[in-house]
C-alpha cells in the first residue's frame, strides 16, 4: 500500500487525500468509502489490512481516501453534511481519472455509498456494502436499531478513552487479545481524529436516517454482514438487502465489526466473485520474502544479573527498538521470538537496513543482539510465513556473533550494485539443513 503517492484532491475548499493502487493492467474501477474514521498511512502499516487491501487489487484499479475531517484531509472545525462529502467522492473520482466505478461502502461509510448511488447512478456500476445500516438508532418501525441511551453511553466512552484502543472488544473481538493490534489501534485512532471529532462523528452518524434513499437506488448492491457483529446488529444487514430493489444479502459467522479481522477472505471471495463473475484471486500461498531473525545476546546471564523486574523493563525497551525500525524499513513483524524477533520484507536491502539500525539500537541500551538475514520462497499462513527459507533464515541468525548482520548467498547475490559489501564468513552447517551454506557478514 505504500507504494502508490497519496495526493490531494480539491473539492472546494477542502483538500481531500487520496491514493489509487493500480498495477496496469486495465481492471474496472473500485472506491473504497470508509467508515466511521480512517488513515491511509496508518491502515498500510497493519498487515492484516494491508492485506484486505492487497487482495482487492487484484481484482480491482483501487482509490481509497480520507473523508474531510479525518485522517490526511483537511480538518475543516466542523462536521461536514452529506452533500459535501458526495462532493469529495466526485471529486477524488475526478482527480483519479475515474468514470465510472463499484463502490464499496463499510460501516458508516455505507449511508454515504447509498446516497451516492442514488444520486449520480451514471457513475456507479455497482455497490458493496459491509457491516453497515440505513439507520443506527432504534425507532418504532425500526427496532434493530440502537436505543439512544445505549448510543450516548457509547459516545461518552469513546471520547473519555479514545486513543488508547478503546472498544476494540466490540470492534474485533477476534483480535482484543493482541497487544500489537491495540497499539496499532491506539494509534490509529490518535491520528485519524481528535477525541471531540470522534464523538461528533458518532453523533452525526446517529442522526442519520437513509431508508427513504433506499427504493431509489437502481445499482445493484451486495450486501454483507457477520452474524455476531457487536457493533452493528445482523437486522440491519438483513433490513438493507430487503428494502433495496435488486440486492444480495450474504451473512457470514463471527463476532468482528472490522472487515480485515475474523475472515476477511469471505467477505473478498464474496465481492470478488459479485463485481467480476469469479472468485479465487486471493493472494498466492506462496511469496518471496527476505525473513529477518534478531537474537539478544546472552540474555540469559543479564536477565540473572539483573532481576526479573529490571529485566522486564530492558526487554519492554528493546521490543520498542525493534518495533520502531521495522516500521522505519517496511519490515513486517511475524512474531516476536521471546528475546528476539521474526520479520519479513519485500526487498534484500531495507532488510540488511534495518537489521544495522536494530543493532545500533540494541547497543545504545546495553545490549548485544545477532540477527540472520535469508531470501527465498515462503508459505502464507494468514499473517504468518512458513516453509524452508525461514528455517535457513533462523540457522543463520544462529551462527552470527554478537553485534553482527549474518546473510545467506542467496542475498548477496541480490545486492549486485547496491553498495552494501560484505566479508566472507565461509561454509558453514546449518542444523536440519541440507549441505553447506556460505555466509557473509555484512561490514558496518
Amino acid at each position: 500500500m505504500n507504494a502508490a503517492p497519496i495526493r490531494y484532491a480539491k473539492s472546494g475548499d477542502v483538500h481531500v487525500a487520496y491514493q489509487v493502487l493500480d498495477d496496469g493492467t486495465g481492471r474496472p474501477d473500485l472506491v473504497f468509502v470508509p467508515g466511521f474514521v480512517s488513515h491511509l498511512e496508518c491502515s498500510a502499516e497493519e498487515p492484516s489490512l494491508a492485506r484486505f487491501v492487497r487482495r482487492l487489487t487484484s481484482f480491482a484499479r483501487v482509490t481509497l481516501f480520507d473523508k474531510r475531517g479525518t485522517g490526511l484531509s483537511d480538518r475543516t472545525g466542523r462536521l461536514s453534511t452529506m452533500e459535501e462529502r458526495m462532493d469529495d467522492i466526485r471529486a477524488v473520482m475526478d482527480a483519479a481519472d475515474v468514470e465510472r466505478a463499484a463502490l464499496f461502502g463499510v460501516s458508516e461509510g455505507g449511508p454515504l455509498t447509498l446516497l451516492f448511488a442514488a444520486t449520480y447512478p451514471e457513475r456507479v456500476r455497482a455497490i458493496v456494502l459491509y457491516g453497515t445500516y440505513a439507520r443506527l438508532l432504534e425507532a418504532p418501525d425500526y427496532p434493530c436499531g440502537i436505543p439512544a441511551e445505549v448510543m450516548r453511553e457509547f459516545a461518552n466512552g469513546l471520547e473519555a478513552n479514545w486513543g488508547t484502543g478503546v472498544a476494540l472488544s466490540l470492534w474485533a473481538p477476534s483480535v482484543a487479545g493482541d497487544e500489537r493490534f491495540r497499539q496499532w489501534w491506539a494509534r490509529y485512532q490518535r491520528l485519524s481524529a481528535s477525541p471531540a471529532d470522534a464523538r461528533a462523528l458518532i453523533e452525526s452518524a446517529a442522526g442519520l436516517d437513509a431508508r427513504h434513499v433506499l427504493p431509489t437506488v437502481t445499482a445493484p448492491a451486495l450486501v454483507l454482514h457477520r452474524r455476531g457483529d457487536r457493533i452493528l446488529d445482523v437486522e440491519m444487514g438483513r433490513y438493507l438487502a430487503e428494502h433495496l430493489p435488486d440486492a444480495h444479502f450474504v451473512e457470514h459467522p463471527g463476532a468482528d465489526h472490522f472487515f480485515w479481522t475474523g475472515d476477511p477472505d469471505e467477505v473478498l471471495d464474496e465481492a470478488e466473485e459479485f463485481l467480476t463473475g469469479t472468485r479465487g484471486a486471493s493472494d498466492p500461498d506462496r511469496v518471496l520474502a527476505t525473513i529477518l531473525f534478531t537474537d539478544i545476546v546472552g540474555s540469559t546471564e543479564r536477565a540473572a544479573e539483573l532481576g526479573d523486574s529490571r529485566w522486564r523493563s530492558v526487554l519492554d525497551m528493546h521490543d520498542a527498538l525493534v518495533r520502531r525500525e521495522l516500521d522505519r524499513f517496511r519490515g513486517r513483524e511475524i512474531k516476536p521470538t521471546g528475546d528476539g524477533f521474526f520479520a519479513s520484507f519485500d526487498g534484500p536491502v531495507r532488510a540488511i537496513r534495518c537489521a544495522q539500525a536494530i543493532v545500533a539500537a540494541a547497543r545504545s541500551i546495553g545490549l548485544d543482539v545477532r540477527t540472520g538475514l535469508h531470501t527465498g520462497e515462503c508459505e502464507l499462513r494468514g499473517d504468518d510465513l512458513g516453509g524452508f527459507a525461514v528455517h535457513v533464515a533462523a540457522r543463520v541468525a544462529e551462527q552470527s556473533r554478537a553485534g553482527e548482520v549474518l546473510v545467506s548467498r542467496t542475498v548477496t547475490d541480490l545486492l549486485a550494485g547496491s553498495g552494501i559489501e560484505f566479508d566472507d564468513r565461509s561454509e558453514h552447517e546449518l542444523k536440519g539443513v541440507p549441505g553447506t551454506w556460505r555466509l557473509f557478514a555484512v561490514r558496518p
